[in-house]
Parts: structure tokens; sequence; C-alpha cells
């Protein structure tokens, strides 16, 4: 963390400083930048400070279309840069993502080699995390920072937006956040989640989220996503 600035915020490079403002100025995020610059000086912490804000700096908030809620980052080395789901280029797949291009395929056809999902945000594609950190090896570590509070912040500053948007919510952590959007107003897509132990049980497979989100997308006189 060396040469960063102690405010978050700096880390991001477009309008969500600006539509996040208030959020940044509260108590609640004072409290959680302290904790989270702390622990980057302190301990093993994924993904690195400069990929932090990563799914907000690849696609801004103008840009948004499409959320596809994630909760922790990946624990283990060199697997988390910012994005929820994704792994740098070169990384072998985690088990959830293997279900995700699985089901990509079944759904659309379509098939990926990379599980580098930065495309998918270039497009418009939110893919955040409920918690934007986590200490190496120890799933769900930073939680209690307050990571969820912000996480709220976010989509409910996304439910305002005058265009609508696909929220995407895979498994009972991330639909634990769906009172937070109008669904009169937004696509709300809940399944079961990739997860090995969840998507066996059934509700994963075959759930279609790809080919809904684009069909939405369209009705909506929007480009669909391109998804590989």
């Amino acid at each position: 963390m060396a040469n960063v600035e102690l405010k978050l915020q700096d880390l991001l490079q477009n309008d969500w400083k600006s539509v996040l403002k208030s959020t940044f100025q509260s108590e609640n995020f004072e409290k959680l930048s302290v904790k989270v610059l702390d622990a980057y000086q302190n301990e093993i912490v994924y993904p690195s400070a400069s990929h932090l804000f990563e799914a907000f700096n690849l696609c801004s908030y103008q840009k948004t279309r499409v959320v596809i809620l994630g909760q922790d980052p990946y624990h283990g080395p060199g697997q988390a840069h910012g994005l929820s789901f994704s792994v740098p280029p070169g990384v072998s797949l985690p088990p959830s993502l293997k279900n995700i291009f699985k089901e990509l395929f079944q759904d659309l056809g379509l098939m990926r080699s990379s599980g580098d999902l930065s495309d998918w945000a270039r497009q418009g594609v939110l893919l955040l995390n409920t918690s934007l950190t986590v200490r190496a090896g120890e799933a769900g570590s930073h939680v209690a920072m307050g990571w969820p509070i912000f996480a709220k912040a976010v989509l409910s500053v996304l439910n305002r937006k005058d265009s609508p948007i696909v929220f995407i919510f895979w498994g009972n952590h991330a639909q634990g956040f769906t009172s937070l959007i109008d669904e009169r107003r937004h696509c709300v897509i809940k399944s079961a989640h990739p997860s090995p132990l969840s998507a066996n049980r059934g509700g994963w497979f075959g759930s279609k989220p790809f080919s809904q989100t684009n069909e939405f997308l369209v009705s909506q006189g929007m480009e669909p996503i391109r998804w590989a």
C-alpha cells in the first residue's frame, strides 16, 4: 500500500467517484477505509490495492446495464483481480467459474477458455462483490469491516438509475440484496449459486441467465452482451 493516499476513493478513476460521493463522505465508509488500509499494511490481502475498484474502473456508472453480484474475492494467490467470479488471464478456472461457463454453453452454445471477464465489464457488466477485499486463505474474513454496507449503497444508487438494469443474483447471499431493487423497473434474475455444492443440488444448470439478460436488454432497445 505504499504511496497510496489514505482515501480509498482515490483509487477510482471515473464517474463512480461523484456518484458515490455521499457514501464516501459517510462515517461508515470512513471507518471501513481505516480498516481496509490497515489490513493492506499488516496482512496479505486480495485483490491488490491497484485492483480494489477494478469492477468500477472498467464499468462506469453511466455504462452499467448488468450487475452480477458475487460475495468474496477469491482468497488464493493470484486469483482475485477485483471482478466477481473472474480470474486474471492464464489462471486456472475456479469451480464456480467452470460451472458458469458450462451454463453459458448450455444456454447460448458459447465457449470461453479464459476466466478473465474484463470484456464483460467493458460492455457494461458490473462484476460486483459484496466484500471487495479478503485476507489470504480466509473466506469472508473482511465482511465485518463493513463492505456489505458499501455494496448496498452501490445497489441503491443503481436502482435509482433512469435506464433499466439487469441484476443477476446467484445464491442465497446475493438474493439477500434483492429488496434493494425495484423489480417493476429493473430485471432481476435469481437462481442457485454456480458453486459445485449448490449447482449440483439443482437450480443452476438450465437457469439461462445469459439469454434472459440479452432478451431483456434487446427489449429495452439496448445492445446484447457479447458473452464470448
